[in-house]
């Protein structure tokens, strides 16, 4: 039988030590093995890292000073990274523990492959009281997964298109699936629930609504720059 190539996993966490425990043991129990798993910690001030170096020797701690940006540890993760495919999983979110072996099968059966992403669903954190659990609108229907925390991708594919831009501060991962359409990487959407993304107080959707214009800008980059390749 042939050895399964390494998965490595890129978790970024910054002051995130209510939820980064669950996320570490939702890559831990997949199916799939061998995985490389890296917690880039990007200058927390809280028990992040206590937390994170509680489960060495299975995951690998990295620190770094605050980069004020979501690329940059996720940058600085793929830079350490050892392994054929690349996966991405926010700090306070959490993967079905099938993920990765659905995906790697995806990816044994279609060789030309260069993307995997599957379906989301979205979950209010259990420990939010009533009173907070109304301010949030999530839809109930699972929803189709082009998210970072979906995607399954070979190393080679995701260098091809360039790392994240640090530029943005929330649309890093619009930005770069921007630029692996423009080059024509082959991507599959699997209907698979492999991501449950934790909606709660503190979501960097939430405490950056000053930064929803970069939706706008991103989009005219990419628009302007299809014009100048005509």
């Amino acid at each position: 039988m042939a050895e399964q190539p390494l998965i490595s996993v890129i978790i970024p966490v910054y002051n995130c030590d209510r939820y980064l425990g669950e996320a570490i043991e939702s890559v831990l129990s997949q199916t799939y093995q061998p995985l490389e798993i890296l917690i880039i910690d990007d200058g927390s001030t809280d028990k992040s890292a206590e937390i994170a170096k509680s489960f060495i020797p299975s995951v690998k701690y990295y620190y770094q000073q605050n980069s004020g940006s979501c690329s940059s540890p996720l940058n600085y993760g793929i830079k350490l990274s050892q392994g054929d495919f690349l996966a991405f999983l926010d700090s306070d979110d959490l993967w079905l523990k099938d993920k990765l072996i659905i995906q790697s099968q995806c990816f044994a059966k279609n060789s030309h492959l260069d993307i995997v992403f599957g379906h989301v669903q979205q979950f209010i954190s259990p420990e939010l009281d009533n009173a907070i659990r109304q301010r949030f609108e999530i839809p109930k229907e699972i929803i189709q997964g082009i998210h970072r925390g979906t995607m399954l991708i070979k190393k080679q594919s995701f260098l091809s298109v360039g790392y994240f831009d640090s530029h943005w501060q929330r649309v890093e991962f619009i930005d770069w699936y921007i630029r692996a359409k423009a080059l024509n990487l082959e991507m599959m959407v699997i209907p698979d629930i492999l991501f449950k993304r934790r909606i709660h107080q503190t979501n960097i959707g939430i405490i950056k609504k000053d930064r929803q214009s970069e939706y706008v800008q991103v989009i005219k980059q990419a628009l302007n720059k299809k014009r100048e390749n005509l």
